[in-house]
């Protein structure tokens, strides 16, 4: 992705998943806005924006971080939201291993504490041990952690599937983690 299509994505993220209020406008509670009034408010506070323009972000997206309505007349974010919004995604019964990414200097913090949201809503776990690599590779050093999701969902602690395959909890206590020792995860 170019420069200008990386930074209208980056735009999109921070309205959509952070800060709407400053182009004013407004998320309903599942997250959605009119993509008509983002253009109208993105372009009054001087971001070039089009139908076309957000059509190709989405499309494009290499982790698919939007979606369009069915209708084509609404935008949002998938996941990864810091404003409050329930995003309606459905308990899902996890694989039984899924990872996640990080860097090293936040080990000792999160053996000790396990996974927390932070200003998110959710913690962000990957299917595969590749996409954990390169989530963790932008933080630092990579370290990949495998949770035993299957596990923590039969004990009671809920999973869901973002439209972008991305899989998310509440939380990852510390007794589900094991540090992936694969030697391949810093290649």
């Amino acid at each position: 992705m170019n420069t200008n299509k990386k930074d209208f994505s980056k735009f999109l993220s921070f309205v959509l998943r952070h800060q709407p209020e400053t182009i004013g406008i407004k998320l309903d509670e599942h997250g959605w806005t009119d993509i008509q009034i983002l253009i109208k408010n993105a372009r009054a506070r001087g971001k070039h924006m089009t139908l076309e323009a957000i059509q190709e972000a989405v499309r494009i997206s290499d982790k698919q971080r939007f979606a369009i309505s069915e209708d084509g007349l609404r935008i949002r974010a998938n996941q990864g939201h810091s404003v409050k919004v329930d995003l309606a995604l459905p308990v899902v019964t996890p694989p039984d291993i899924l990872f996640h990414g990080t860097a090293s200097r936040f080990m000792q913090s999160i053996m000790k504490e396990g996974l927390r949201p932070g200003s998110r809503h959710h913690v962000h776990l990957s299917a595969t041990l590749q996409t954990a690599i390169t989530v963790g590779a932008r933080h630092g050093v990579p370290i990949v952690l495998r949770v035993m999701a299957r596990e923590m969902h039969e004990a009671g602690h809920k999973f869901f599937l973002s439209a972008n395959g991305v899989w998310l909890c509440d939380q990852v206590p510390p007794r589900y983690l094991i540090r992936n020792h694969d030697d391949k995860q810093t290649k």
